[in-house]
């Protein structure tokens, strides 16, 4: 078995600055958004996060895809579980 680790690390300020409306439909799950919305004052660490997180997996299986376009920013949910720590949802 082959196990793959992707890393990735986001300046909060550069999502801050990219937060429109079509950034996050596309880069964001509607759960995504409304957990990020709901930490008011540290959303933008949230979707930070979030975007590390997503960029991370696409590091890690990248070389698994034939096309970089059979993945996209909305195939992949980060979740909180019950203890609040964050875990990947993959929808492919």
């Amino acid at each position: 078995m082959e196990i793959t680790c992707g890393t990735d690390i986001i300046e909060i300020d550069r999502i801050k600055k990219s937060i429109t409306e079509r950034f996050l439909k596309e880069v964001y799950n509607e759960s995504e958004i409304e957990y990020c919305e709901s930490k008011k004052a540290m959303k933008y660490q949230h979707y930070a996060a979030r975007f590390a997180a997503k960029e991370a997996i696409f590091k890690a299986i990248s070389n698994k895809l034939e096309s970089k376009f059979d993945l996209t920013w909305k195939d992949v949910e980060v979740i909180n579980d019950k203890n609040r720590k964050a875990n990947n949802k993959l929808y492919k």
